[in-house]
């Protein structure tokens, strides 16, 4: 089974990165494959809303957002760490997110998400709000810890010092890797979950034009 994580950080060493490393080593022992996807210093643009994706089944903007959509069609798990930006995820990881839910056509249902968030003080709980969105929009389920998975540092490395940060995220990859492994005996066992399309509605009135 295999873990992709997308962090969003544009410091390779910094807290997130410690963060990243914590849950990489407990998924390992897991016997959970995991790979990191540093994003957060590439030239990554937002969508434009062209529609090509639906005609190409990608991005029509041809870079790591495309390379991302293949590793995680192949993982079974998602997981998208963040710095706190003015109580928010960092813009470039948004980018990347927003490009990649909507351009990537294969099925995520299933496919456990989690999100972390890595702070000096305040916005922790608006970006974990902000980036488990992406999850529940798509049947994706949302694994959980023993409390919402922040970890505080402000200076370079000072996360190591966040020991319940730590262990939350040490929990985070032990539930996310109960999680999938169930999920893989029950699609052995009851196969996929039916899946019913509604139609597409809005709220501007056709009598009101």
């Amino acid at each position: 089974m295999k873990v992709l994580i997308i962090n969003g950080s544009p410091r390779i060493k910094g807290n997130t990165s410690v963060t990243v490393n914590e849950l990489v080593r407990t998924f390992e022992a897991e016997g959970i494959e995991t790979e990191v996807c540093q994003i957060g210093g590439k030239d990554i643009r937002g969508c434009i809303a062209c529609g090509k994706c639906s005609e190409l089944g990608r991005c029509v903007f041809n870079d790591e957002v495309n390379e991302i959509a293949g590793k995680f069609e192949q993982a079974d798990g998602l997981i998208l760490a963040s710095p706190v930006y003015y109580a928010s995820a960092n813009a470039t990881l948004i980018a990347c997110l927003d490009r990649l839910f909507y351009s990537s056509r294969f099925d995520k249902t299933m496919k456990v998400g989690a999100s972390v968030v890595v702070a000096r003080r305040g916005g922790c709980s608006s970006t974990f709000d902000e980036l488990n969105k992406y999850f529940t929009i798509c049947g994706m389920p949302v694994a959980s810890s023993t409390y919402w998975n922040s970890v505080h540092g402000r200076l370079q490395g000072e996360a190591e010092f966040d020991t319940e940060g730590l262990c939350t995220m040490r929990n985070l990859a032990h539930n996310m890797s109960f999680l999938m492994k169930s999920i893989a005996l029950g699609k052995e066992k009851y196969g996929m979950p039916e899946r019913e399309y509604g139609e597409p509605t809005h709220f501007v009135r056709d009598d009101l034009k």
